[in-house]
């Protein structure tokens, strides 16, 4: 296997168990540590992969945590739901970048990109 190819194992890995955190909870958690841990040691065009798993976690987190607190009127749970769509299209399109081995062309983006 090329150097390439395992540097981008953890990195997948990540997107992988940040999906996978909207059917079993906290894998999210480990994902965005394995993050910060890998981010120093990586190239730099896998440091903006993990830059945008980190902030991928924290803005999914304030996303959830302000729909918690509107689910008490209702509409909290349509925001739930956008984070949930938002994040599994953030890390299916980190994925994509990170398969063409190219770095994350946004990685300090809110949004979908």
């Amino acid at each position: 296997m090329s150097e390439t190819a395992v540097s981008t194992i953890t990195p997948k890995l990540i997107y992988i168990l940040f999906m996978a955190n909207v059917i079993i909870p906290f894998l999210g958690l480990i994902g965005v540590v394995m993050a910060y841990v890998n981010k120093a040691d990586a190239p730099e065009w896998l440091q903006t992969h993990y830059q945008f798993q980190i902030r991928t976690f924290w803005i999914g987190l304030l996303y959830l945590f302000v729909g918690a607190l509107l689910s008490l009127i209702l509409i909290g749970y349509l925001v739930i739901l956008f984070t949930v769509v938002w994040i599994i299209v953030r890390s299916v399109k980190g994925m994509k970048s990170l398969d063409a081995q190219q770095a994350h062309p946004n990685p300090t983006g809110w949004m979908f990109s």
